[in-house]
């Protein structure tokens, strides 16, 4: 391991002592007398040699004056971490910037091996992997999959004294993989189980955690302030209430029905069935038909009352009507059409850029504080948070979309306030988009048909197994899986030259949980973004094909379950760079909707090629680099985002009255293209190869 890999080794297993073994037994970190705690300081010595007599690889620390961790007093070690908590954001900021401010990897090193053991372990993984993306020193290093470092945030865990009596019990090579049952939160009696696929898959969870992680709400400002942060969190966020909503149409459910009342009874009961390692107690459940209450937690200094949320609401909105915000001077922020859902992303999210968190609040996160603490709003029964207080757990709970509902509800008003996209700005002229489809892979697979069908698949889950057994122990998963397709579109350049351009492909339903056809203006707010590539055009017609795993929304199944520890890093320098920043992005066994058994479920495909000319961005490389996966979720790495238009183009906005279905908003342009695609589910377990 280099210098700045040894970081990984403080984030393994994080509830156990620094001083224990990790990376199996193979590496020990060399505390120093002074930086262990009270409790095993008088046995330094005897410790340090009892635990590293087995040791290939020691990890030499040195010696630094102990930083001021004051600022995460209150925080209990053993006790809830939330970046939606005010308290919690401001000690994760202040650890982040000690890291940060470290001078070189080796203090780094110190400084982290120090505040280890003194404070809470989420928060401590937190803000050592936000530095550790961030810092240019060691932005080489991979930050492991969470569910390998706190699995309990992610399974069943029915699950762990198996595993701990396997680990325990049996020889590593003669081990059994522990089996994590698909759907142990409620049964079919409850219509909403029906999606508990997709609210409880691991890797979608991971995927909302580790785009929280990359696009931290506070922190140095060199970290918090990215490119175009605040219309990322709208889109990518927008984006998982689309493809929500098509999961529940498939499985013929209404569409969520936004929290635009929050004085209502909410009918959506949760009960997560899981425990925090961390303090061995359960996540609270929400009981069918609860009202939100004003929260005064004395444990952590939260406190926001319901008509918080509805007067910051408010003055969201009016903002939008007027078409200007105000900062903390009194003076006009313009929302316009090119940084105004920037503005108001972050003004919404409430992170360290909004323009005046006096006056607009903190929406998002103290939304999901109210609701996470419905089951005991003043502490009466010393009870933590439910599931919506945590960026890990947040999306298992039907809550969560009917929160974000109303989070996207205000940025669709802003955007419903722009002017429409004109002719120029959608055709790109001499270009023809003259067919577009998909193709299983394959011999004498149908066009145009998708399959979808459920896998198992298994994780290691040793990392995260504090005081457990050393060696692997695995568990199995059953999440959806679609078999692999290419997307084939034809294009015709009649410029005479070679051009280039910005191929956009999105999906969206044609009919409701009903079967009734969507207007254009209902369909469009749930197309959903597959893919988006520049491409090269010759004169004459060009065939593009774009493999399903090609996806710039989406990162493969490896590193979304990417394991702990450099036995699992790969040698060649551009697979190496994949698993830095990469780690973000929608995991691909959940790029297609589910569809339906027998004839499937029906959609729209849709391809749109636009001048690349117009779409560029002012980059210092025009290549986008090995860290390119999901960059239409993501962004990239220490660069713009690498695309002019705005997020959603080119169904961000309302468009004419006269358009009343897809194929009136296609036809004008030939430089956009539709299709009809089935997608059939198979209800079959394949085991992953």
């Amino acid at each position: 391991m280099t210098e700045a890999n040894n970081l990984l080794a403080l984030l393994q297993r994080p509830l156990e002592p620094t001083f224990l073994p990790k990376d199996d037994g193979k590496t020990v970190i060399d505390v120093p007398d002074d930086f262990l705690t009270d409790r095993y300081r008088p046995i330094g010595a005897e410790l340090q040699s009892r635990f590293s007599s087995d040791a290939e690889q020691r990890i030499p620390i040195r010696s630094t004056a102990p930083p001021d961790l004051s600022f995460a007093d209150g925080i209990d070690r053993r006790g809830p971490f939330s970046l939606f908590i005010p308290k919690h954001r401001e000690a994760a900021a202040t650890l982040i910037t000690l890291f940060m401010n470290q001078p070189d990897v080796q203090t780094l090193m110190s400084v982290a091996t120090y505040s280890r053991d003194r404070v809470n372990p989420v928060l401590f993984q937190y803000a050592l992997a936000v530095a550790i993306q961030h810092r240019p020193d060691t932005k080489d290093v991979n930050i492991p999959s969470i569910v390998s470092l706190f699995p309990d945030q992610f399974v069943d865990p029915a699950v762990f004294p198996k595993l701990r009596e396997e680990g325990s019990v049996v020889q590593r090579a003669n081990r059994m993989v522990i089996d994590i049952p698909p759907n142990y939160t409620a049964s079919d009696r409850e219509e909403e189980q029906r999606l508990a696929y997709f609210r409880e898959d691991i890797g979608v969870n991971m995927h909302h955690w580790h785009w929280h992680l990359v696009y931290p709400g506070d922190g140095p400002d060199s970290v918090v302030r990215k490119d175009r942060r605040g219309e990322l969190f709208y889109y990518m966020h927008s984006q998982l209430i689309a493809r929500y909503n098509i999961e529940r149409f498939c499985n013929r459910l209404a569409r969520v029905k936004n929290l635009s009342n929050l004085r209502e009874p909410i009918p959506e009961a949760y009960f997560p069935k899981m425990i925090r390692s961390s303090n061995a107690r359960s996540y609270p459940g929400r009981h069918a038909n609860i009202t939100l209450q004003d929260v005064n937690r004395v444990d952590n200094n939260t406190n926001v009352q319901v008509n918080d949320l509805e007067r910051w609401r408010d003055r969201i909105l009016e903002a939008i009507d007027q078409g200007f915000v105000l900062d903390t001077q009194g003076n006009r922020i313009t929302l316009d059409e090119t940084r105004g859902i920037d503005i108001l992303g972050d003004i919404v999210e409430a992170s360290s850029l909004s323009p005046n968190q006096r006056l607009y609040g903190s929406l998002h996160n103290m939304g999901h504080n109210v609701i996470a603490y419905i089951h005991d709003p003043d502490y009466r029964y010393l009870e933590d948070y439910g599931v919506m207080g945590d960026v890990t757990t947040a999306m298992r709970d039907p809550i969560f979309y009917r929160w974000h509902g109303l989070i996207d509800q205000i940025f669709r008003r802003f955007k419903d306030s722009l002017t429409p996209y004109t002719s120029s700005d959608l055709t790109f002229p001499g270009v023809t988009v003259n067919s577009v489809g998909v193709q299983l892979n394959g011999a004498n697979t149908p066009p145009n048909v998708l399959l979808t069908y459920w896998q198992r698949s298994q994780v290691n889950l040793a990392s995260g197994l504090d005081f457990g057994p050393e060696g692997n122990v695995f568990a199995s998963f059953t999440h959806l899986q679609h078999a692999p397709f290419a997307f084939r579109v034809e294009i015709n350049n009649d410029t005479g030259a070679v051009r280039r351009g910005t191929l956009r492909i999105w999906l969206a339903p044609k009919v409701d949980e009903r079967g009734t056809p969507l207007t254009f203006q209902e369909q469009r707010t749930y197309f959903v973004e597959m893919d988006t590539s520049t491409v090269t055009l010759n004169p004459g017609v060009n065939t593009i094909v774009r493999r399903s795993d090609q996806s710039s929304v989406t990162i493969p199944y490896e590193r979304t379950f990417r394991a702990v520890g450099n036995t699992t890093q790969p040698s060649d320098p551009n697979a190496l760079a994949q698993f830095r920043f990469c780690g973000c992005g929608w995991p691909q066994h959940m790029l297609i909707p589910k569809g339906a058994a027998g004839d499937g479920v029906e959609f729209d495909i849709f391809a749109m090629v636009t001048d690349y000319t117009l779409d560029a961005v002012d980059q210092t490389s025009d290549t986008l680099g090995p860290c390119d996966d999901a960059h239409s979720f993501c962004g990239l790495r220490d660069k713009l985002y690498p695309d002019r238009r705005a997020m959603g183009f080119p169904f961000d906005r309302k468009v004419e009255a006269s358009v009343a279905t897809l194929q009136d908003f296609v036809t004008p342009n030939s430089n956009m293209r539709t299709n009809s695609l089935r997608v059939r589910y198979t209800n079959k377990l394949i085991a992953r190869a």
